[in-house]
């Protein structure tokens, strides 16, 4: 009795002690998660539970997301995640979303993640038009898409229409321009082959740097009154606010959010930063490694199969020949034999003919032999020896063009015979040659998944040499030194981004008569003006305008926010 009443006291305060949970959905770019999350927890230990399962690092750039009365809100780290106003019905749904933008993608963004992530995202806004994209960067920045996905670009294999289920520009790009979307797809794919060889990643960081340009990229708009008055008149800072005190909250929320990470960009790089760095240098040298492997067996098999085809079309000409000389001989064959018939019967014929020329030659003697009584059988037997003469005569001719003929059709017999063995020596000099000269052997090793292979009793064997290793030790070297040179870094980007302007150019220029005018929307228009004036956004200019100015100005510029 005793037990039972401890073991049930046990359980009672075990069931006491196991805290209160309450289920939580996270919905990323491409993906959806749920968790069991404690009661007590705050928004910092939900927040970095998502960025451990993803394996995120870089996570000053992201925050949890919800919507409440049609106002977007950010989950804040240090209050109680139920403490916010959102939804008691489980589970609750947040969205892991970028909160800040890098002023320069590829320097800032490490990991192959945080890169994935935000090409994700912007591409999203760019389709949703939320970040005003022109016609022609559409058009590449949906050919970078496309290789992302699809790796490089293979006619066999993406073929007419494959994209015609993609999503690739925005709706307002294509109702501006009278184009079908073959003729869409057609511009894209040729951009698209031109990305060979670029992997996932590098697809994807060129996607963000072209869009980090676009003039709305990282800017979040709101809707204030506009009783907007300045503090001061000799400066361009001004004082608004918004009918709602949430949007005011969320504002200032982002303009120290964004504070921050402009300081922190100025700052040294911290250990954990530097660790991050190294190691994606590492990931990316393995890669390339990787990817250069990959292109040499790609290399060799391409090669093993070109020699392979090679050989068994040479194998298919050489059985091709083989059977027309085994068909030229059985013609000689038969040719040799009626020769042969046909000079026995020949020969017969003469035989006979000469058999017959005897006898006529003795009936001739027998006949001038007998005495003829009276002049008319003397003149009867004068008429019948002429007759036989004459009959003699022909004879003994038809006999000698017989004989002639049967020496003609021997000659023909003994050429057709010669004809016949030429032929054979033909055919036995077919069938014992070499079935493929020798060729240059390839300096590299045959990959281990490509079957070897012999033709005729020849087999051919290859000796491959890995040349490459000193190769790729001076192009990481290079490499280095390009890290150590970013001026020099620089001007081959502005080289690049230079000669992506021509190609852009061009294509707005072959599509320009195709446009709509009466479809142009607001934010075309605008951008058309900027563009004829040759400004650029506000945002352009103030980065630059920073930039130009020292550190400490740039400080106290924001710190004035």
């Amino acid at each position: 009795m005793a037990g039972a009443i401890a073991s049930r006291m046990s359980f009672s305060s075990l069931k006491r002690k196991q805290p209160k949970t309450f289920t939580v959905r996270i919905v990323t770019m491409d993906a959806e998660m749920e968790f069991n999350c404690e009661m007590k927890w705050k928004g910092k230990d939900l927040f970095d539970l998502v960025c451990r399962t993803l394996g995120l690092r870089e996570t000053w750039f992201f925050g949890l997301q919800y919507t409440i009365k049609d106002t977007v809100a950010w989950l804040k780290m240090d209050k109680k995640v139920l403490d916010h106003d959102v939804s008691k019905e489980e589970p609750v749904t947040f969205h892991f979303l970028a909160k800040f933008y890098p002023e320069n993608a590829e320097e800032e963004l490490v990991q192959e993640i945080t890169q994935h992530l935000f090409f994700l995202q912007v591409k999203k806004q760019i389709l949703d038009e939320k970040i005003y994209c022109p016609p022609e960067a559409s058009v590449l920045l949906a050919s970078y898409a496309v290789q992302a996905k699809y790796g490089d670009y293979d006619p066999s294999v993406h073929k007419r229409g494959f994209l015609a289920q993609e999503e690739l520009l925005p709706k307002r790009v294509i109702n501006l321009y009278q184009m079908t979307p073959e003729m869409w797809e057609e511009r894209i794919t040729a951009w698209y082959a031109e990305h060979r060889g670029r992997a996932r990643d590098e697809a994807e960081m060129e996607y963000l740097k072209i869009a980090q340009d676009l003039e709305m990229y990282g800017v979040n708009y709101f809707a204030i009154r506009f009783t907007i008055k300045p503090l001061d008149k000799k400066i361009d800072v001004f004082k608004f606010n918004s009918s709602k005190l949430r949007v005011n909250k969320l504002i200032l929320q982002l303009c120290i959010g964004n504070h921050d990470l402009f300081m922190r960009r100025r700052k040294a790089d911290s250990l954990e930063v530097q660790q991050m760095k190294a190691q994606a240098r590492e990931e990316k040298a393995r890669k390339q490694m990787e990817r250069q492997r990959l292109a040499r067996e790609k290399q060799m098999r391409e090669e093993a199969e070109r020699t392979r085809d090679e050989l068994e079309r040479r194998l298919l000409q050489m059985k091709e020949e083989a059977t027309m000389a085994n068909e030229a001989l059985m013609r000689s064959e038969e040719t040799a034999d009626l020769l042969a018939e046909k000079a026995q019967i020949t020969e017969e014929e003469a035989k006979l003919l000469a058999q017959k020329a005897a006898e006529a030659e003795q009936e001739m003697q027998r006949i001038k032999a007998t005495a003829i009584r009276t002049e008319e059988e003397k003149r009867l037997m004068e008429q019948k020896v002429l007759e036989a003469e004459v009959l003699a005569l022909k004879m003994a001719e038809e006999s000698e063009r017989r004989a002639k003929e049967a020496d003609q059709l021997k000659q023909d017999l003994q050429e057709a015979r010669e004809a016949e063995r030429r032929a054979k020596q033909k055919l036995l000099e077919i069938t014992t040659k070499p079935t493929y000269p020798p060729m240059n052997p390839i300096p590299a090793p045959l990959p281990p998944d490509i079957p070897s292979f012999s033709l005729i009793g020849d087999s051919l064997s290859f000796d491959f040499k890995d040349t490459d290793m000193k190769r790729l030790s001076m192009e990481i070297e290079k490499e280095n030194r390009d890290a150590r040179c970013p001026l020099a870094g620089r001007v081959e980007y502005m080289e690049k981004s230079k000669h992506l302007q021509e190609q852009l150019n061009e294509l707005k220029t072959e599509i320009e008569a195709l446009k709509l005018k009466e479809r142009e929307t607001a934010l075309d228009i605008l951008h058309n003006e900027n563009s004829d004036r040759g400004g650029t956004s506000s945002k352009h200019n103030t980065i630059k305008k920073l930039t130009l100015q020292s550190a400490k100005s740039r400080v106290a510029f924001f710190e004035e926010l």
